[in-house]
C-alpha cells in the first residue's frame, strides 16, 4: 500500500534571504488540469512568484520561488483552500532559500505526464513500490538478494551513485522500459530496489515494474537528496556527488554545494577530472561533446561576444549569468565551510 508522503520544512535554520524556494511533486488524479492552469498561473503572477509548475492528469511537479509570504500563500492555495481541494495533500515538498531570484519568469504547463515514461499501464495513484526511509536504506541495499538500480540518466550517474548500483545507461527516462526488458527478470530478480534524485521518478519506475510482474519493489523515499541530508557521511553508501537541476549543478553530503560545473557547449556536468582533460576548453568544448563541431562553433561565438562585451566595458548576458552562478557557488561553499568550522568549535 502506498504510504502518504509528508510536507515539511527543512530542519536547518531558515536564513533571512529574500527568496523562498518550493520544490514539490504529487501523483494525484487531476482530470481538470486545463481548468486549473489559468487560475494557478494568475495566482502566482499576482504574487511575483516565478518558476515552473507542470500539471498533468496524473499530478503536479515543479519548482517555484518568491517571497516567503508569497510561497506560503501558494502552499495554502495548493494544499488546502484552493481549487485543488485536498487532492495534493501529502505532497512531497522541499523548501529552501536563495540569495537572489533563481528564476526569470513564471510558467504553468499542461503535459500528458509529470515525468515522462510513455507507459499507459502505469498509474502511481493506484500502485507503487514500498517506500524505504533513508535511515533504513543501507540495510536494504547491503542484502545479497536485492538488485539495486539507479533510475537516473547516464550523465547524472556519472557524477555519483550508490555502491553496487546498476547503471541503465539511459539518455532519458523513456529508455528505462527497454532496460528492464533486456536486463531484469521478475522470475529471477525477486527484490528490486531503486532510487533517483528526489523520489518522483522512482514512484513511476516502481509502478512500472509492478505492472511487469515484479513482486517486491522498493524505492528510496525522498531520493538521494533526502539521503544526503539526513545520513551522516561516515555512514553513507553514496559515492560522488548528486546532480541537481539548478545553479549548484551538484551537491554532496549535507547538501553542500559540489564541485561539478556545466559545459557551456553541451550542458553536460563536468567533474574536476573532466576539466583537466585535453578535450576540455573552457566555454567551448568538453570530453563529452568533442566531436560536435556545431556546438563548439556556437560556444566559441558566444565566448567571442562575451570577450567583445568585456572589452567595451559591458556585461554580456551569458557572461553575467555564468559569473553570477559561479559567485553564488563560491558563496555557498564559503557558508558551508563556516558552518562546518562552527560545528567543530
Amino acid at each position: 500500500m502506498k504510504a502518504q508522503s509528508s510536507s515539511s520544512m527543512s530542519s536547518l535554520p531558515q536564513p533571512d534571504h529574500p527568496d523562498k524556494v518550493m520544490a514539490l511533486y504529487k501523483f494525484a488524479a487531476l482530470p481538470d488540469v486545463e481548468a486549473l492552469k489559468a487560475p494557478l498561473a494568475a495566482f502566482c503572477c499576482a504574487r511575483a512568484i516565478k518558476g515552473t509548475l507542470i500539471l498533468a492528469p496524473e499530478g503536479i511537479n515543479g519548482t517555484v520561488a518568491g517571497t516567503p509570504e508569497a510561497i506560503d500563500a501558494l502552499a495554502d492555495y495548493l494544499f488546502a483552500h484552493g481549487p485543488f481541494g485536498d487532492r495534493l495533500a501529502g505532497a512531497e515538498v522541499k523548501y529552501s532559500f536563495a540569495d537572489s531570484a533563481p528564476f526569470l519568469r513564471m510558467k504553468v504547463r499542461v503535459k500528458p505526464e509529470i515525468v515522462t515514461l510513455r507507459a499507459p499501464q502505469v498509474d502511481p495513484n493506484r500502485q507503487v513500490g514500498t517506500y524505504v526511509e533513508p535511515e533504513d536504506w543501507n540495510g536494504l541495499i547491503e542484502r545479497n538478494d536485492v538488485v539495486l538500480v539507479d533510475t537516473r540518466n547516464d550523465y547524472e550517474v556519472g557524477l555519483g551513485t550508490f555502491q553496487r548500483a546498476l547503471d541503465p545507461k539511459t539518455a532519458n527516462f523513456t529508455e528505462f522500459k527497454d532496460y528492464v526488458a533486456r536486463h531484469l527478470d521478475p522470475a529471477r530478480d525477486k527484490k528490486v530496489a531503486m532510487f533517483c534524485t528526489g523520489g518522483i521518478r522512482c514512484e513511476k519506475a516502481s509502478s512500472y515494474l509492478l505492472s511487469q510482474g515484479f513482486e517486491e519493489v522498493f524505492h528510496l523515499k525522498g531520493g538521494i537528496l533526502k539521503y544526503l541530508e539526513v545520513i551522516p557521511e561516515t555512514q553513507s553508501r553514496f559515492s560522488g556527488e548528486c546532480f541537481v537541476f539548478d545553479e549548484r549543478v551538484s551537491v554532496g553530503h549535507g547538501l553542500e554545494p559540489g564541485h561539478a560545473s556545466l559545459c557551456r557547449a553541451c550542458r553536460h556536468p563536468l567533474t574536476e577530472n573532466d576539466r583537466q582533460h585535453e578535450d576540455y576548453h573552457e566555454g567551448i568544448s568538453c570530453p563529452y561533446c568533442k566531436a560536435d563541431k556545431a556546438k563548439h562553433e556556437a560556444a566559441a561565438e558566444r565566448q567571442r561576444q562575451m570577450e567583445l562585451a568585456r572589452q567595451r566595458g559591458h556585461a554580456h548576458m551569458g557572461d553575467a549569468a555564468g559569473s553570477d552562478a559561479e559567485r553564488r557557488r563560491r558563496e555557498k561553499k564559503a557558508r558551508a565551510e563556516q558552518s562546518r568550522q562552527a560545528n567543530k568549535a
